[in-house]
C-alpha cells in the first residue's frame, strides 16, 4: 500500500500538531489570556463589520488596533470604522443620508460614546435639513430649491443646512 499524503497535507497535519501541541505548553493563566483575548477579538470585529455593512457609501473599511497574545498570534482589541457624513444636493436626500449613517453608527447591539456621537450628529444635520425642508415647501420651491410658482416673491433666504 502507498503512502498518499501530500505536501500540503502533511503541512496541515504538523500545524496542527503543533498548535495543539503549544497551547498545551502554555500555562492556564496564558490559556485564560488567550481565551480572553479571542473573545475581545470577536466582539470588536463584529462591532466593526456591523458599521460597515448598514454604512455603506458612507463607511470605510474597518482597522483594527491588535494585541499579540501569549500564543503569539495577533487580536484585535480595539477598532474603528470611518463614517463619511455627507449631505445632499436636496434637503430630502440629506435627510435619508442622515438616516443611514445613524443607523450605521447604532449597528452594533453595544453603541459607543463616539458611535452615539455620530448618531447625534446626523440628527442634528436631518432636523436643520428637515427645517429646510419645510422652508421650500412654504415657499413653493421644488426639491432643488426652484421656485415652483415664479410670480411669488421669495421674501425670505435659504439658509445653507450644514
Amino acid at each position: 500500500m502507498v503512502n498518499s499524503i501530500d505536501s500540503s497535507t502533511h503541512a496541515s497535519i504538523y500545524a496542527h500538531t503543533f498548535n495543539s501541541h503549544s497551547l498545551n505548553n502554555l500555562s492556564q493563566q496564558d490559556q485564560q489570556k488567550i481565551q480572553e483575548l479571542s473573545s475581545i477579538d470577536t466582539k470588536v470585529r463584529a462591532h466593526e463589520m456591523a458599521h460597515q455593512a448598514v454604512g455603506g457609501q458612507f463607511a470605510a473599511a474597518p482597522s483594527y488596533t491588535t494585541t499579540k497574545g501569549p500564543d503569539g498570534k495577533e487580536y484585535a482589541v480595539a477598532g474603528e470604522v470611518p463614517i463619511k457624513i455627507e449631505k445632499g444636493n436636496t434637503p430630502k436626500e440629506t435627510i435619508a443620508n442622515m438616516q443611514q449613517i445613524k443607523a450605521a453608527a447604532l449597528a452594533p447591539s453595544d453603541p459607543s460614546p463616539q458611535d452615539l456621537k455620530v448618531a447625534q450628529t446626523a440628527d442634528m444635520i436631518a432636523a436643520k435639513a428637515a427645517q429646510e425642508q419645510h422652508k421650500q415647501d412654504q415657499n413653493g420651491q421644488d426639491q432643488n430649491g426652484q421656485d415652483q410658482n415664479p410670480t411669488s416673491q421669495q421674501t425670505m433666504g435659504i439658509d445653507t443646512y450644514a
